[in-house]
């Protein structure tokens, strides 16, 4: 299993909990009831990228960190 850089944009995050409720061991909500990545290995990859697709404002970014390839939201062109 790749290690995973998974991380959120605070900014952007409208506190759906979508991620939480996908992969609650690896995000929960912080005290600004945004959410907030606890461990990102506590899921598999493909649980934690459907997290991150289950995002509807996108707030997940979620990046291979042995290749450097970002997975998700996948690169523009």
């Amino acid at each position: 299993m790749a290690s995973l850089k998974v991380t959120v944009n605070k900014t952007r995050c409208i506190s759906s909990g979508d991620c939480v409720e996908t992969a609650p061991a690896v995000f929960q909500f912080d005290a600004d009831e945004k959410s907030d990545v606890v461990n990102p290995a506590g899921a598999p990859e493909a649980t934690i990228l459907a997290a991150a697709r289950s995002c509807p404002v996108k707030a997940i970014t979620v990046v291979n960190e042995e290749t450097g390839e970002q997975l998700f939201p996948p690169p523009k062109k």
